[in-house]
């Protein structure tokens, strides 16, 4: 798997946030395109199908539940999960993703899937064979740990045939051509308060990466990831989901500044602590409430791709792409190279200070340290932060210069923040 040659976070779009479990082949090659079209340029390069490509009828019944439960999923005759065929027609025949990953590929983008932590309770139920094992899967599947809001899986028992189940759905998916999987229910096993359920699953996922040639990124969610597990989250994967799912919430983005402070320390090449998906433009039209313009204020908006790329987050958008759903103040947020450039040029990000208030960030970059203040109150507010010597600031959200002597101040809107490249005179 890439690893301490990852050097640095991924960037991409995940079908998660605007379509829920519904995305098919159609809709996600056709976002590809977009993808390929408008962002692959920046830096945007994976494309990842999310939670429940496997399932069938996934929207029958979404007034109710928004996994059906023990609802039917499609698998081989090992018990490893296959796209849907009616999601996804090209599957067909056995061929699983590998036709849409040659899509994918073809445009120059690289192609990555959710996966949960576990086996398929359908398959331990069918007592299927795992491949590489002289057992089945109910011998395989652990009954007692499971996920507490999604009904597909068991938990993975500890031993040689449960590597070997792990083993053969990793090959499966570089035989398809993935280039990244999202594991859920897996960074933190939240149904089970007094422990850590999955410590074991996570070094098995590693162990059966490094088995096969093809580099895959392991993303682990969901959150907040447990900072006493931080040294297996940084040995075996190269992301983890610092939060629970993110949404278009101020009072979300504020606490995030809390979680990026407590994990400023663990950011190194090939280990990212990740902000989760960024919920820009259009969202929400396969949840049930109809799609939505992302509620974030502009400014709101500035200071979330702020924080992520000082911090060194993956960027992982969740927007509509198609039907010109991209509307062209999302695009030019996606697309302003001069802050991308912190996620790609950062090093030893870290906070200068944090309040209620107000906070700042610091981060080295090769032409020049980052700096960035933001006004956490609901009122303007101006908000300064040392210098160590005379420089000059370059605004790098509206290109202002201006020289500065003992300190950086900004008069900033509520939520607002300034971002500045500093340059010793």
């Amino acid at each position: 798997m890439l690893k301490q040659s990852f050097t640095r976070p991924p960037m991409g779009w995940n079908s998660y946030d605007n379509y829920d479990t519904n995305i098919n082949e159609a809709e996600f090659l056709r976002s590809c395109e977009v993808l390929r079209e408008k962002l692959l340029p920046f830096g945007w390069e994976y494309a990842v199908i999310d939670i429940q490509w496997y399932a069938a009828n996934t929207a029958s019944m979404r007034d109710r539940f928004q996994y059906i439960p023990f609802g039917q999923v499609a698998m081989d005759a090992y018990g490893r999960l296959q796209p849907d065929p009616v999601k996804f027609p090209s599957s067909a025949g056995g061929r699983g993703f590998a036709p849409i990953a040659e899509k994918v590929h073809a445009m120059g983008l690289k192609f990555g899937i959710h996966i949960m932590r576990g086996i398929p309770r359908a398959a331990a139920h069918q007592h299927l064979p795992v491949l590489g094992a002289e057992v089945t899967a109910d011998m395989v599947a652990n009954p007692s740990s499971i996920c507490g809001w999604n009904p597909d899986m068991y938990g993975v028992r500890d031993t040689p045939a449960g590597q070997a189940w792990y083993d053969s759905i990793i090959r499966q998916y570089a035989d398809w051509g993935v280039d990244y999987i999202k594991c859920d229910d897996i960074c933190n096993t939240n149904l089970y308060p007094s422990h850590f359920e999955a410590g074991h699953e996570i070094d098995m996922l590693k162990r059966a990466l490094d088995k096969v040639e093809r580099d895959i990124v392991l993303s682990l969610s969901p959150g907040p990831a447990l900072l006493e597990q931080s040294w297996r989250y940084c040995e075996d994967a190269n992301l983890w989901r610092i939060t629970d799912d993110f949404w278009d919430d101020w009072k979300l983005l504020k606490d995030m500044f809390v979680r990026c402070e407590r994990w400023q320390d663990h950011v190194r090449e090939g280990c990212y602590p990740d902000c989760d998906m960024l919920p820009l433009g259009t969202i929400g039209e396969m949840f049930g409430n109809g799609k939505r313009i992302s509620n974030l204020t502009p400014e709101e908006q500035r200071t979330m791709l702020t924080l992520w790329c000082i911090f060194r987050s993956p960027l992982m958008l969740g927007a509509k792409l198609t039907g010109g759903a991209l509307d062209s103040e999302t695009l030019s947020l996606l697309t302003h190279e001069a802050v991308l450039s912190m996620n790609l040029e950062g090093q030893k990000a870290r906070q200068l200070f944090r309040n209620d208030r107000e906070a700042a960030w610091r981060s080295a970059g090769p032409a020049g340290d980052f700096l960035a203040l933001f006004n956490l109150s609901d009122e303007p507010r101006e908000v300064a932060a040392p210098l160590q010597s005379p420089a000059a600031l370059s605004e790098l959200w509206t290109g202002a210069s201006l020289q500065a002597e003992g300190e950086a101040r900004a008069a900033l809107p509520p939520h607002g923040c300034a971002l500045w490249r500093v340059t010793k005179l």
